[in-house]
């Protein structure tokens, strides 16, 4: 199929002079990381800085870089320890890393790195046009991709009238479960949310969807299924459910459907976001 691009990027020219300094011959620029996921940093690394490089800023040769990795439970310490290093600007991925960042500081710039979530309503801009503040970046609005994966499933597979939602246990990807059953009611369809917060739950939730005749399963956006891309389809297969992913790449793991963003294009954009920070 068609894998179309999905790519929302909010503007940093609306952050405030005064939060960057002006690019300067011989200067070394600080960068900090702060993620609740080692895999995210690894693509950072492997993505954003090759792109960072081309724009004039080396590790090594004008720029250093400290990353602050932990569950979410310590985004608040982690912040307060990539605050401490006083870098020029954060890079923070995930919705909790970018508030704790926030609260630990109101005047380093912050580029979301990304952000599943809208930022508006979280409080991080005041528009997606003029953010304002202290953060900008790139956001992916998870949820309304969930509904339109939703909908395309039922394209693909329209005889199926019983669709299995998996996601994680509330508050886990609730606007996301919440959306997909919203646009499967309004396409007549009946749902069934079923649960799983890490591997050992996969099992059970399978057998849940066989009692309950599911005949499609929607897979909600979330880091550890994207993970867990190989075995969520192999178990799929087994149970005769044809499946919606998050990513292209999961259709490749075996999913029938992946769409969403281009992969590589949402982790190199904010590279130009830093990039314009540094400048100044």
């Amino acid at each position: 199929m068609d894998r179309r691009q999905f790519l929302l990027a909010v503007p940093c020219g609306a952050l405030l002079p005064s939060l960057a300094s002006a690019q300067e011959p011989g200067r070394v620029y600080r960068m900090a990381v702060i993620s609740p996921a080692e895999g995210a940093v690894g693509m950072i690394r492997n993505l954003q800085m090759p792109e960072l490089a081309q724009l004039g800023f080396v590790v090594g040769r004008n720029l250093t870089l400290t990353t602050h990795v932990g569950p979410p439970a310590r985004m608040p310490e982690l912040a307060r320890e990539a605050i401490a290093t006083k870098p020029d600007v954060v890079v923070a991925v995930s919705t909790v890393a970018i508030l704790a960042v926030k609260e630990a500081s109101s005047t380093v710039p912050i580029v979301m790195s990304f952000i599943g979530e809208d930022p508006v309503a979280k409080g991080l801009a005041v528009s997606l046009a003029r953010p304002g503040g202290s953060a900008t970046g790139v956001a992916m609005m998870a949820a309304q991709l969930d509904g339109k994966r939703a909908s395309l499933l039922h394209e693909f597979v329209p005889a199926a009238r019983r669709i299995a939602i998996l996601t994680g246990r509330p508050p886990r990807h609730a606007e996301g479960a919440a959306e997909a059953q919203r646009v499967a009611r309004e396409l007549g369809l009946e749902t069934d949310v079923f649960y799983a917060d890490e591997p050992a739950d996969y099992v059970a939730a399978f057998a849940g969807m066989r009692t309950a005749r599911s005949e499609a399963l929607v897979i909600i956006s979330a880091p550890d299924f994207f993970r867990d891309a190989a075995l969520l389809s192999r178990l799929a297969l087994e149970a005769g459910l044809p499946t919606v992913c998050e990513w292209a790449s999961m259709a490749h793991d075996g999913c029938l459907i992946g769409y969403g963003p281009n992969f590589a294009a949402l982790w190199r954009r904010p590279a130009e976001y830093v990039a314009r920070i540094l400048r100044g």
